[in-house]
């Protein structure tokens, strides 16, 4: 029988049963290694405990590396990152002779393989990692195998199972764990050679990624994850990159500094190898051994923060029963900041403070930083946490707002480093300090004010602002719609340069509002419905700021339905009254001229304007990626704008759903009451919309002609008793999408040109064409980061 004491001492040492009673299955045809947070192929205790395991069971070694679409905060940067380094894994396993096979889900290949093959494997061994989801994943599987299923620490020097509790001090955990950790500095690692040939499952229930050819950003395209955070080129993913930068750090002279300039945010004076330690692309075994065996106060001190803070983050998580929870930071700072909930405080949305646009300068640079760099340098990351209690409801509002922002953007984010940083800014690892501040209480304050004192702000935001391309490409975007303008602030605010033309007077397209003195209409998509959970936290953001208003199911413009496109435009270079006439591809340069004969110039062309009108712009030059434009189709709608002198008759109200009525003529279809709509004129104005059938057989008659056989038909079928006091009609010939193309977006790399819009069906989870434009045009955006 098979268990982890009759391993050696040095691996037995670090794993942890999650299925005591279940002896090893003789029946079982391979070990089973599920690859997570050790994405290397080298000094792996998970891969070398997998590889014992074989030989002793006599049975060959598989290793199962997947990626969900599910995690949280999925995303380009996370996905990207996570492809790379499992590159590198792939040819590693190749090269020491051991099977492997990558599994990415995407539409068409969501199989549940993991749990196929548990069944039949004769052990699982998989890497502990002790915050939420792997942790649930782990302990899941283990309820639902056969066969036993073991977790390796595989992150730090100390193995967590040898900790046996939470400390809550820094100076405590180093003291309790020195001995340990001085033994463990002086081993070499023993690497495990396999002793089964390379094998690989037959009949695989997934179909493999050949890493090796794979056109990663096709590949993260595909996946129904979150594009609006780009990846980030200088921070490459995998083994080899990973060494790379530390080798630099070490001899450039930078680890002999470390400890006098670890402090400065303004130069290159920290490692910034968290990302790779985070995923375990880079041994921090084998760092540490190296960084051990060099004298002086920098590697002392890098030691300390990799060894002592790092893994007391570790072992805190492994030991507490919720570390990723307000119950995770201690009594008295729970404590103290409940007594202060009361004190006063500026909410800020989620969006305002994503997008770095809280007013505050040295606040905003770091979380651009953020954004752009998928990083945060340690020391004004604190500054950056410390200020998010200030600006939410509660500590739980504001741990989540920690969790979200540094998870989302950050590459080292969903691991117990980071709820340890992130604890600390609410406490943990802390002591109660007097006397007490607004909000926090007597968990130590860390105000942005205080810090900007000793930070060249000017010089950091130099550092932070620039985009993380060497060389960021232009980019024009021709539409000023919801999908165009979702896929400029998502490129601008990773610092791209964008240009956005409009051929309207206004942004918004359909959302637009018409007025007429004081008259307001909302004669395009007067009500919206939102249901993926990728553009949740947008509307809630947008709701707080007072842009959208929620009608139980549906949203609205507040005041306006203009008023929400008007924001999204708010930080963009938009030009309107200009309409593209004719594009021409130069060298490496779009020029699109205009009706005046002005040529607007960029490397990244998009076209966020209604597949048809995209499809006759680029007339006989589409590249063949963007060739499924021809087969949209669309419908046209006639918009009748009508004001009565009398209101409507109280039997309305009853049939009237948020404003709306259905009626059963096709020339007004459907009905808007404006002044149900929040924030509207009192005045009876009404808008009628016709079906897209009459609309059709209409489409080239005069608004005047449509006008005046809509607007008293009207009046006849809500049985008003007044007269018309205003009526005119406009006609949107490209109203909704009838027909649409099965992607988020088209794009075609080798001429840097793509199309956007609500034509994309690829959105299952979309609950209107509204969203899949804003979803279309985020994943237009993160094409282009992708490059």
């Amino acid at each position: 029988m098979l268990r982890p004491e009759s391993l050696p001492d040095h691996l037995a040492e670090r794993i942890t049963s999650h299925s005591a009673a279940r002896s090893a299955a003789t029946h079982g045809e391979f070990v089973l290694y599920w690859m997570r947070t050790a994405v290397r192929a080298h000094e792996n205790p998970a891969l070398d405990v997998a590889l014992l395991a074989g030989e002793r069971l006599g049975r060959p070694v598989f290793i199962y590396h997947a990626l969900s679409e599910r995690y949280p905060y999925a995303s380009d940067r996370h996905h990207t990152f996570i492809l790379e380094g499992a590159r590198d894994v792939e040819a590693e396993c190749a090269v020491r002779g051991i099977g492997y096979a990558f599994h990415l889900e995407r539409p068409g290949h969501r199989q549940p393989a993991l749990r196929l093959l548990a069944e039949r494997a004769c052990i699982v061994i998989t890497e502990t990692m002790p915050v939420p989801p792997l942790d649930w994943l782990t302990d899941g599987l283990a309820d639902q195998a056969p066969c036993p299923v073991w977790s390796v620490d595989t992150a730090c020097v100390v193995p967590m199972p040898l900790v046996e509790k939470a400390h809550t001090r820094a100076f405590a955990f180093r003291d309790d764990t020195a001995a340990i950790r001085r033994d463990r500095l002086q081993r070499a690692w023993p690497e495990v050679t396999p002793v089964h040939p390379a094998f690989v499952p037959s009949a695989l229930p997934f179909a493999p990624v050949q890493l090796a050819s794979a056109d990663i950003p096709a590949l993260v395209a595909q996946c129904e994850i979150d594009h609006g955070v780009g990846p980030v080129p200088h921070t490459r993913g995998g083994s080899r990159a990973g060494y790379a930068r530390w080798e630099a750090f070490k001899h450039s002279g930078r680890l002999a500094r470390y400890a006098a300039k670890r402090n400065d945010a303004t130069i290159d004076g920290v490692s910034r190898m968290s990302a790779y330690f985070h995923y375990g692309m880079v041994s921090a075994l084998r760092v540490a051994r190296e960084c051990a065996a060099m004298a002086g106060d920098g590697p002392e001190k890098y030691l300390d923060e990799l060894l002592v803070w790092r893994e007391l983050a570790y072992a805190f998580c492994y030991w507490h029963a919720a570390p990723t929870t307000i119950e995770g930071i201690p009594a008295w700072a729970r404590d103290t900041l409940a007594t202060h909930e009361r004190d006063h405080r500026d909410v800020l949305s989620w969006e305002r403070l994503a997008r770095a646009r809280t007013g505050d300068d040295l606040w905003d640079a770091t979380q651009q930083s953020l954004v752009r760099h998928g990083e945060l340098h340690n020391n004004v990351r604190m500054t950056w946490g410390k200020a998010l209690p200030l600006w939410s409801e509660n500590a739980e509002q504001a741990l989540e707002r920690l969790v979200d922002l540094n998870h989302r953007y950050a590459l080292d984010g969903r691991d117990p480093a980071s709820y340890g940083g992130l604890l600390w800014c609410l406490g943990q690892f802390d002591r109660p300090f007097t006397p007490p501040v607004r909000v926090l209480g007597t968990v130590r304050p860390r105000p942005t004010g205080e810090h900007r004192k000793r930070l060249d702000l000017n010089a950091y935001r130099r550092r932070v602002q620039r985009p993380a391309w060497s060389s960021a490409p232009s980019v024009l975007v021709v539409g000023a719609g919801v999908s165009g303008l979702a896929c400029a602030r998502t490129l601008a605010d990773h610092g791209f340069t964008v240009t956005v033309l409009e051929k309207g007077r206004g942004v918004g397209g359909r959302l637009s509002t018409r007025r007429e003195g004081d008259w307001h209409f909302d004669h395009g998509a007067p009500l919206m419905h939102f249901g993926d959970a990728r553009t949740r936290r947008f509307v809630e953001s947008w709701e707080h700021d007072g842009y959208l208003a929620a009608l139980q199911d549906a949203h609205t413009g507040r005041g306006a339905m203009s008023t929400w496109p008007k924001h999204l435009a708010a930080d963009l270079p938009v030009q309107t009254g200009v309409q593209v006439q004719r594009l021409l591809r130069e060298g490496s340069q779009w020029h699109a001229h205009d009706q005046r004969g002005q040529a607007h110039l960029a490397d990244v062309l998009v076209l966020a304007i209604p597949a048809p009108q995209a499809a006759a712009l680029l007339g006989t030059d589409t590249p063949v990626d963007l060739a499924t434009l021809q087969q949209v189709r669309m419908a046209p709608c006639w918009s009748t704008m009508v004001v009565f002198d009398a209101p409507r008759p109280v039997r309305l109200t009853e049939q009237l759903r948020h404003g709306e009525l259905r009626l059963s003529d096709a020339r007004v279809a459907r009905c808007i009451w404006q002044p149900a709509l929040p924030g509207r004129p009192t005045a009876d104005a009404w808008v009628a919309q016709s079906s897209a059938d009459w609309s059709r057989a209409q489409l080239e008659r005069p608004p005047e002609e449509v006008c005046a056989e809509v607007a008293p038909l009207l009046r006849a079928q809500l049985e008003i008793a007044g007269t018309v006091l205003h009526a005119a009609s406009h006609r949107w010939r490209y109203a909704r999408t009838e027909q649409g193309v099965d992607s988020p977006c088209l794009w075609s790399a080798a001429q840097s040109v793509g199309a956007c819009g609500d034509f994309a069906m690829a959105f299952p989870q979309a609950a209107s064409d509204v969203e899949r434009a804003w979803l279309s045009g985020v994943a237009m955006a993160g094409r282009i980061l992708g490059g």
